[in-house]
């Protein structure tokens, strides 16, 4: 199977890439395959337009959260809901804590959050 991809040029362009990115993610291809080489492939363009098109201001990661948080209409319990905990939200969103790695890739995933976004540099106090 060839992987016929293309340079993401507009908006057009990087819907279309992000819809067909998103159906691998009930079940992710195995890496190496020639449906891994899509997945990994299309994840590595649509995070360059992102880069390019909407730059991120570096901040702690809760500043991320909740950005993306309110352009997707969410609310905290929906947070609470995603990380399985509510405790865990509220320490998040309150910069108490970060997100464990497993919850920066689940963020990522579930609500497009540029990984590096949710590691975010906290300024020194």
């Amino acid at each position: 199977m060839a992987i016929d991809i293309k340079i993401i040029r507009d908006e057009a362009g990087y819907q279309s890439a992000l819809a067909e990115f998103e159906t691998f993610f009930d079940k992710e291809p195995e890496a190496g395959s020639d449906e891994g080489d899509r997945f990994e492939l299309l994840g590595l363009l649509l995070a360059k337009y992102e880069e390019e098109r909407f730059p991120m201001p570096t901040a702690a990661p809760a500043e991320a959260i909740r950005f993306a948080m309110d352009r997707l209409g969410l609310g905290q319990s929906d947070l609470a809901e995603l990380l399985g905990s509510r405790s865990r939200a509220s320490e998040i969103l309150r910069g108490r804590r970060g997100p464990t790695l497993p919850q920066i890739r689940l963020l990522s995933k579930a609500w497009n959050i540029p990984v590096r976004a949710l590691i975010g540099e906290v300024a020194a106090a």
